[in-house]
């Protein structure tokens, strides 16, 4: 009999998944990278689409992501399992002689089904569990860590600047105000100190939606990361290959977004010289019609989770 866990991985569904593959136009023989493995949903329908010279090389900061990868694929001789943040893809990518020859880039950007399912990592009020929140538990400190020692401007400006929320001084203050007292060291007091903040309103979310976010995106310097691997794939991928971002949050996509307009669009010519800026090189354009790819009806009706992502297409050009 299958566990609760081995259920919920069966149920998980990758999202975006068609618009995915249509989107890489997987070559049979081709180099292709998932950057965030997960629980391997996409990774293993564009493996299924491989030959036996195709070759695909999955990461993730995640242990139990990284796990999971090597008790599903460890046999298969297409499949490189690399345990690491993306931030540091180039460098892995060059060890294995791929530069400038990778067809395909995937990034599922933030937190993955499983890390919020489960309650022992700390992501979600969902279930109360230790206040955690970092995707590689091996590393770095706790969110319970940084909520003790953070001062309470800090909190504030985290609050604001990653999760847009209203009531980020007074949340921070009653953090501060309750520390001083009893460590906050778990989901179900914090959601209930956030909660205490934030006036009830005609809000669909939890009260504490925002600030979990943003919580989370500064314990794993998650916008830092997208900035650093960004900036390393027109040295990944071949001429002609693709580089697909599903975001879930405005400032991440906001990131692509801008990365791609910068390579779309040649810089302005130099006042006072004879170019014009059609002559000038660049070396990314959009697909997709330049258009934001979102899930469909069939897609939020069976899969709630997908409803904020947002899938974005580029191309390496000469």
């Amino acid at each position: 009999m299958n566990s609760v866990k081995e259920t919920q991985e069966m149920l998980h569904q990758p999202v975006l998944l068609n618009e995915v593959l249509a989107g890489m136009q997987v070559r049979p023989n081709g180099i292709y990278i998932d950057g965030t493995y997960g629980r391997g949903g996409h990774a293993a329908a564009i493996l299924g689409m491989l030959n036996e010279s195709g070759k695909l090389l999955v990461m993730d900061k995640d242990p139990q992501a990284v796990s999971h990868a090597r008790v599903r694929f460890s046999n298969d001789h297409r499949v490189i399992i690399i345990h690491d943040d993306y931030r540091h893809m180039r460098e892995h990518v060059e060890a294995h002689g791929l530069l400038d020859l990778v067809d395909g880039v995937l990034l599922d950007l933030g937190v993955s089904s499983p890390q919020l399912d489960d309650a022992a990592r700390g992501f979600s009020f969902q279930q109360n569990g230790p206040l955690d929140m970092r995707m590689n538990n091996t590393q770095g400190p706790t969110a319970a860590e940084w909520i003790m020692e953070a001062s309470e401007k800090e909190i504030a400006d985290v609050l604001w600047r990653l999760g847009e929320e209203r009531f980020s001084r007074r949340i921070a203050r009653r953090i501060v105000e309750f520390r001083q007292q009893q460590a906050i060291a778990d989901t179900a007091t914090l959601a209930s100190l956030i909660a205490e903040c934030v006036p009830v309103g005609k809000q669909k979310k939890h009260p504490a939606t925002r600030s979990f976010q943003a919580i989370r995106m500064k314990i794993n310097q998650e916008l830092e990361h997208i900035s650093d691997v960004l900036k390393q794939l027109l040295d990944i991928l071949k001429v002609g290959g693709r580089l697909l971002v599903i975001s879930f949050h405005s400032l991440e996509d906001r990131l692509v977004k801008r990365f791609i307009k910068q390579h779309t669009s040649p810089p302005p010519a130099p006042r006072g010289l004879p170019i014009r800026d059609k002559d000038m090189e660049f070396s990314v354009r959009l697909k997709a019609i330049g258009k934001a790819i979102k899930a469909d009806a069939r897609e939020l009706l069976n899969n709630p989770r997908s409803r904020s992502a947002v899938l974005r297409i580029a191309e390496r050009v000469s």
